[in-house]
C-alpha cells in the first residue's frame, strides 16, 4: 500500500523544474511540483499538496490535509 503525506508549499523555484519546499508536520522537505504546476510555480506558495516519494502528486484543500495528518497521528499514537 502507498500513502500521500499532506504538506503546504512553503518555497517554489523560478519554474515548475526546480524544487519547491513543503512543510510536512514542521519537518521541511524538497519536492518536485512538475505534476501540479500548470504555469507559474509561485501561484502554488501556501496550497497544500499530497506528496508521494518526493512528489506532489495533487492540490488538496486545507480541511481535507488538516482531517489526513489528523488521522496519520492517531496511527502513532
Amino acid at each position: 500500500m502507498c500513502i500521500g503525506v499532506p504538506g503546504q508549499i512553503v518555497a517554489v523555484g523560478e519554474d515548475l523544474h526546480q524544487l519547491a519546499t513543503v512543510n510536512i508536520c514542521g519537518v521541511q522537505r524538497q519536492i518536485i511540483i512538475a505534476l501540479v504546476c500548470d504555469g507559474d510555480p509561485a501561484a502554488l506558495l501556501g496550497k497544500w499538496v499530497l506528496v508521494h516519494v518526493g512528489f506532489a502528486m495533487s492540490i488538496i484543500d486545507e480541511q481535507q490535509a488538516r482531517e489526513t495528518l489528523a488521522a496519520l497521528e492517531q496511527l502513532d499514537s
